[in-house]
């Protein structure tokens, strides 16, 4: 019976010393140096004489996929009118390295009409942050 267990341990050892054996992100450059910042893209929403206006039914989606992309930041930035987080660092490696197109609509509050935009953000499993490519910073309704 002995024999038994110091078999089965050193089979399981044997096992979880190889399942952990390759290390994480072995594509990725090692000399790699990443900020612990996290960054956000915004997109500002302006009646048609450039004033911040107030904006719902908001939609972000990743043109590539089709998938709604939520950002963790528009909790707080959304109490300043106008003012929408299109995406943040918690989507980094969801994106492309070459960039994405996300295509960004809302609805003024005040004249019900709707705007969308395209803005490219690249990223990548091995970036460190996104960043903007290109597209507008902010929308104007007429």
């Amino acid at each position: 019976m002995r024999k038994f267990n110091t078999i089965a341990f050193l089979a399981l050892a044997a096992t979880l010393v190889f399942s952990c054996s390759k290390p994480v992100d072995s594509d990725c450059p090692k000399d790699r140096f990443c900020t612990t910042e996290f960054r956000m893209i915004g997109i500002g929403f302006t009646d048609k004489q450039g004033a911040p206006t107030a904006i719902q039914d908001q939609s972000v989606i990743l043109v590539r996929t089709g998938d709604t992309i939520k950002s963790m930041s528009n909790a707080v930035v959304n109490t300043i009118p106008g003012a929408f987080i299109v995406v943040d660092d918690s989507y980094t490696e969801k994106l492309m390295e070459a960039g994405d197109d996300i295509k960004v609509t809302a609805t003024s509050v005040a004249t019900k009409q709707t705007k969308s935009t395209v803005i490219k953000v690249s990223g990548g499993r091995c970036a460190c942050h996104i960043r903007k490519v290109s597209g507008a910073e902010k929308v104007a309704f007429d």
